[in-house]
């Protein structure tokens, strides 16, 4: 059999979500002002610069458990066509903004733009892929990420060079609009709705999905406020609340440790991508292992324990730059490779009914970490001139997650293989 979806669903999620990651990891570099006028442009602090950077995940909050109850219950192909363009119009604004407040004011709606995309992709993809494919779906997906940063940091800047941060973001924010007529020719939000696909792969598709949904479902109705109230779902929530900090944190103040050294704007670009380009190799090999094994909790400790302990060793070699730069491209790969199984238990332990609604849930007050990270790390540099405190802060955060992940529910197939033992 044939399939085709593979090559027809993940690479138009994968372009899509790229883009919207794109807005996030620009404004890290246009915030540097070794290579950019925007902090001088708008009159800003290190700690207005963690603000202005971590404001977008308040607005990211507000649609996160709408976006996931439309896309389960509506449709996350027209959900997403709407998110594309109303993030192209706020990104193209944060271009035109003129003083901080008006900067801050539209990275705001720019997170609540986005905020429906992450829980619609989800779904999206519950709704082609299997559970024994789920995590290298999640991966292959969310790849988009670190290829975001990879890809676009050198063109990043080299535009802020050749252009300005203003020219730049107006550039970069008019991708959405070019890519969503491929969004919407080529996505479908079910097999039974895609023409291109084969009879065999989509009564297989169909039949196998149908009897995973049945398998989820409880005896007994469960109400939507007592799932939500479950605390493995707390758990969760403080775990990707960690998992944010760190990753945002580490994104928005990665360039303090290159200042310096005497790199051009293009050489910044090129090293900040790097450990992006080993993040996407680092998330393939383990989204990999954690479907061969059918195993999610502890692909998801050892990615938190790898990015722990390599932050921590990084701040304490900070004398020998290269050996200090080489466990920084260990340590951020952490966050984003342990996404994959992560998301592969929501979709392996919840009834498809409330699925999206727990997304949605998990990843709103997550997300939180996103701004509570930059901001955290540009007060504790403000006040200490130095990234030391604030990088073994987030170190020590992604060596809790360690322990939360084995709190995390078990799929049905390690409960099964638990039995058995």
């Amino acid at each position: 059999m044939i399939q085709q979806r593979w090559l027809r669903i993940i690479p138009v999620a994968l372009i899509m979500y790229t883009i919207s990651y794109v807005d996030r990891t620009n404004v890290s570099l246009a915030l540097d002002p070794k290579i950019s006028n925007m902090m001088r442009d708008l009159i800003m602090d290190d700690k207005m610069k963690g603000e202005a950077a971590g404001i977008f995940f308040f607005g990211y909050v507000l649609l996160q458990i709408p976006g996931g109850f439309l896309a389960s219950r509506w449709s996350a192909r027209k959900l997403i066509s709407l998110c594309l363009i109303a993030w192209g119009v706020c990104a193209i604004s944060c271009g035109l903004s003129q003083s901080f407040r008006q900067f801050e004011f539209m990275r705001f709606f720019l997170g609540v733009a986005e905020s429906a995309v992450f829980p619609g992709t989800l779904v999206l993809l519950a709704n082609w892929f299997s559970r024994s494919e789920r995590a290298r779906a999640n991966s292959y997906w969310l790849l988009c990420q670190p290829l975001a940063v990879a890809g676009s940091a050198p063109l990043t800047g080299w535009l802020l060079g050749a252009y300005g941060w203003q020219t730049m973001l107006i550039m970069e924010g008019m991708l959405p609009f070019i890519w969503l007529p491929v969004w919407w020719l080529c996505i479908r939000d079910h097999p039974r709705e895609a023409k291109w696909i084969s009879p065999e792969e989509r009564n297989f598709l169909e039949a196998e999905l149908k009897k995973e949904a049945e398998e989820l479902e409880p005896p007994q109705k469960i109400s939507l406020f007592a799932r939500l109230s479950h605390p493995s779902i707390l758990v969760m929530i403080a775990l990707y609340f960690l998992h944010n900090c760190a990753a945002y944190g580490c994104m928005t103040f990665f360039t303090n440790g290159l200042k310096g050294q005497g790199f051009s704007a293009l050489q910044y670009g090129i090293l900040f991508a790097v450990p992006y380009a080993v993040t996407a190799v680092v998330m393939i090999l383990n989204s990999w292992h954690s479907d061969k094994t059918r195993e999610r909790r502890g692909h998801v400790a050892a990615m938190y324990f790898m990015s722990g302990t390599s932050l921590i060793l990084s701040v304490a070699m900070r004398d020998y730059f290269w050996v200090s730069y080489a466990f920084m491209c260990l340590a951020i790969p952490g966050p984003f490779a342990a996404m994959a199984p992560f998301w592969a238990i929501s979709s392996e332990t919840l009834p498809r009914s409330v699925m999206g609604v727990v997304m949605g849930l998990v990843n709103a007050f997550g997300n939180l970490g996103g701004f509570a990270g930059p901001y955290i790390v540009g007060w504790l540099v403000k006040e200490y001139q130095t990234t030391t405190i604030a990088f073994n802060t987030l170190g020590a955060g992604m060596l809790a997650c360690v322990a939360l992940a084995f709190l995390l529910p078990k799929t049905k197939i390690q409960t099964m293989s638990a039995t058995s033992a």
